[in-house]
């Protein structure tokens, strides 16, 4: 399901009627297009040092914690009940809390540490650039898709049949830089 951008959003952007594209068609063109952007983006993400849960509170002590109310975190490599998708409710200086119902739990260091990552692409949602990255991408998926041949014709009219390679991204990196995850380019 898109997160960054909608079907009628797209559709306004390529001129195309709900008759010929429908929102299942676009949304699987925007996923597509997701796919390849998202994954170079940086996704905050913070060690996790130490949990409790305390009346149905669970605390979460991260080590650069810079996470805010009502967002949606990953928590992982801290075992049961903590790993999931969980809202955060109050934030502190050096914990965050969650709601998980479950019987208490004293404090306990978590060795190897765990990790709270923010959730899917939210944090990029109203992003202007990000935005322009996904309509560039998703444009020319479209445009290879009901292109005869499958090849679509630069400005020059010659047909450009590697569109859709490595230079598809950066053709978008310009918009991107500011967000790149420098690890995620070295894969």
């Amino acid at each position: 399901m898109p997160t960054i951008i909608t079907a009628t959003q797209l559709r306004n952007v390529l001129g195309v009627s709900i008759s010929l594209y429908d929102d299942a068609y676009l949304n699987q063109i925007i996923d597509s297009a997701e796919a390849i952007v998202l994954p170079m983006l940086v996704s905050y993400s913070s060690p996790i040092s130490g949990v409790k849960l305390d009346s149905n509170l669970a605390y979460i002590y991260a080590e650069r914690n810079k996470f805010n109310k009502d967002q949606s975190v990953v928590i992982s490599g801290v075992g049961a009940p903590f790993d999931g998708t969980h809202t955060v409710t109050v934030v502190n200086d050096n914990y965050f809390n969650v709601a998980i119902t479950n019987a208490d739990i004293e404090y306990k260091l978590v060795i190897p540490s765990g990790t709270a990552t923010l959730s899917g692409a939210a944090t990029y949602v109203g992003n202007d650039a990000v935005e322009s990255a996904i309509y560039v991408v998703a444009t020319e998926i479209f445009q290879s898709r009901t292109a005869a041949g499958g090849q679509i014709e630069g400005q020059d009219f010659a047909p450009t049949p590697y569109r859709m390679g490595r230079s598809l991204l950066n053709r978008v990196t310009g918009l991107l830089a500011p967000y790149l995850d420098e690890g995620a380019i070295c894969q």
